[in-house]
Formats: C-alpha cells, structure tokens, sequence
C-alpha cells in the first residue's frame, strides 16, 4: 500500500481570536490567513473582530485598522489605495481581487482573505513575485523602435491604431488573472501566464513597435503561450475588468499568420 506524506508546514491550523470586548450592531468578523516562513511553526487562520464604525468600508481598511489597532504583526501589500497599483492582491471571499476595491459589505458572513493562491509566501499576505517579473521582463516590455531617442518626431498613431492597445495598457500587474489560472498553477516555471502575455500583446498590437514578429517568434513555444486552455479564469478574476483570455487568442491567430 504506498503511503502519502503531506509537505512540512502544510496543514493550516486554527490561530488566535481576536473578539471584541462588548457586542456591537455594526460589528464585522475576518479570517485571516497567517504564515512566517522563518518560524518553524505551520501555517494558521486567525480570527478578528471589528467595529465597522471605526473602519473604513473596504477590506484593505479592515486590514490597516487590524495592522494599526490589534495585531501589528499582520503582513501585507498596499500602496495607492485606489486600484491603480495592484499591491493589494489578495484572494478574498474566494476570489483573486485588490483589497482597496473590494466592499465588506459585498461579503456575506465571514470575510475570509489569503494570499494569492499557488505562489510562494514571503509572510502573511505577501506573495514571492519574483518568478512572476522575470518572466514579464522576458517579453521586453518597451517599445521597440529604430528612430532614433534623440529624434524630434514623434511617432504618431491614428486614433484606430491607438484604439488597438486599449484593454490592454491599463494592466496594473497584480497578477489576479495569473493567480486564478490552473495552467499556471501546473506550469508556472515554463507557461508566462495570462498578465505576462497580456503585457506581450499590449506591444504587439502597438502600431510603432517595430518587433512584432520577433516578439511572437519569441512566444511560438508549446510551454510559454500554448498552456492557455482558454477556460477564462483569467477574465473572470481581472479587477480591472480587462480580457487576458481574448489577447491570448490573438497571439495564437497572429503566430498562425506569420509568413
């Protein structure tokens, strides 16, 4: 009979509660998942109560307030606090979303939030995105031209040409889609997943760009474009309402229209 073993430190375990001292009308609880990879101690979910009448309405209110007013050890990413930086990604109520947007009140019951699933943990809520940037320098993510830097031109679009980027510029890299994508899950040394190629196509697509086909040479790999199964993960988590799934299919068109 062969026996499985789970990994050190796999199973999360029940943490500290955190109740408030008397009943509130507006009171709110949170599970929060916790982890210090430096301890020798397994993974937990703590429990917090709070007072919404002294937060504000978002999660990432909810966690400044925890940070501030309960457990200053809590450990996470923010920065803009206006769904521009993509610092606060997060999986929230079961979904990869940016904790600055995301509305308490939306969460019925218990807000239960983790890091981004199925990446490495450097503590708490704070996900290694390490692997993740490599991989999006590796598509050269600048625009490649041969006019000169020091010309006086500008390189002009028409407005059609400039309407091709949209949907794709306004990536923010919180790598939500990436984070929701099981091929990604698989395959993340070799599959550049769906924000990275989202990125790629953004340059593509660019009319002044001057690489395009050795931008898509680059991608006609079995591992690095092809993993996408198009089941749209990757769409469905975007905060920013964006297409990954979409640009992706027009890499492979524009591979398969290369002469």
């Amino acid at each position: 009979m062969v026996a499985f073993n789970l990994p050190k430190n796999s199973k999360v375990l029940k943490g500290n509660r955190f109740k408030l001292s008397r009943d509130v009308p507006n009171k709110r609880a949170l599970e929060i998942y916790r982890y210090d990879p430096d301890s020798s101690n397994n993974p937990r979910v703590d429990y917090f109560e709070i007072n919404m009448h002294e937060c504000g309405p978002m999660v990432l209110d909810a966690l400044i307030y925890i940070k501030s007013q309960i457990d200053s050890s809590l450990t996470f990413r923010r920065s803009c606090r206006e769904g521009v930086c993509g610092s606060c990604s997060m999986n929230i109520d079961g979904t990869n979303t940016l904790a600055c947007i995301k509305h308490i009140k939306d969460v019925k019951g218990v807000v239960k939030i983790y890091p981004l699933p199925h990446m490495k943990i450097i503590k708490d809520l704070v996900p290694d995105l390490s692997d993740a940037y490599k991989q999006y320098a590796s598509v050269k993510p600048w625009l490649q031209s041969t006019m000169p830097s020091k010309s006086e031109k500008e390189q002009l679009q028409s407005p059609e040409e400039r309407k091709e980027i949209d949907g794709a510029y306004e990536c923010i890299l919180c790598f939500c889609c990436s984070a929701s994508c099981p091929s990604y899950w698989w395959n993340g040394d070799k599959y550049l997943g769906p924000a990275v190629l989202l990125q790629a196509y953004r340059w593509i697509s660019d009319s002044r760009d001057e690489s395009s086909k050795s931008r898509l040479e680059f991608l006609k790999d079995s591992f690095k474009l092809y993993r996408c199964h198009t089941i749209m993960n990757c769409t469905n988590a975007c905060p920013k309402g964006l297409n990954p799934a979409q640009a992706i299919s027009r890499i492979k068109s524009s591979i398969a229209n290369i002469k």
